[in-house]
């Protein structure tokens, strides 16, 4: 077992001290939200995905590019209309645009891992 030393605002310290026998239990819980949250911030929608696509990002922020759940349902949604004959010019070109996004990410993710890769 490893042991770490860390400084603390006096508050927080008294509010830890109830829980001092289950600090590693508290320290996991807070690790587990952290990281929940952290993967949550990294969904993006269309415009999010575009304007970090244009800000030269680093390849580790290009691998993480992951689409918001209401973007990839709405994909989902426009797919289903146009296989059923039911899409609309206007949700044909949104989801051309989409297409075209994803494309974009794919090739964008592909040379980040090449990058990567060589260095």
């Amino acid at each position: 077992m490893a042991q770490i030393t860390i400084d603390i605002p006096d508050d927080l310290a008294k509010r830890l001290q109830q829980f001092q026998t289950q600090l590693p239990q508290v320290l996991e819980l807070g690790l587990q939200e952290l990281e929940t949250q952290q993967r949550s911030a990294n969904f993006l929608d269309e415009q999010d995905i575009i304007l970090l696509l244009a800000s030269q990002p680093t390849p580790e922020q290009i691998l993480a590019i992951r689409s918001s759940p209401e973007f990839q349902a709405r994909v989902s949604d426009l797919l289903a209309q146009s296989k059923t004959g039911v899409l609309s010019a206007k949700g044909e070109a949104e989801l051309e645009r989409y297409l075209t996004l994803e494309h974009l990410v794919r090739l964008a993710k592909t040379h980040a891992l090449e990058q990567l890769q060589t260095s």
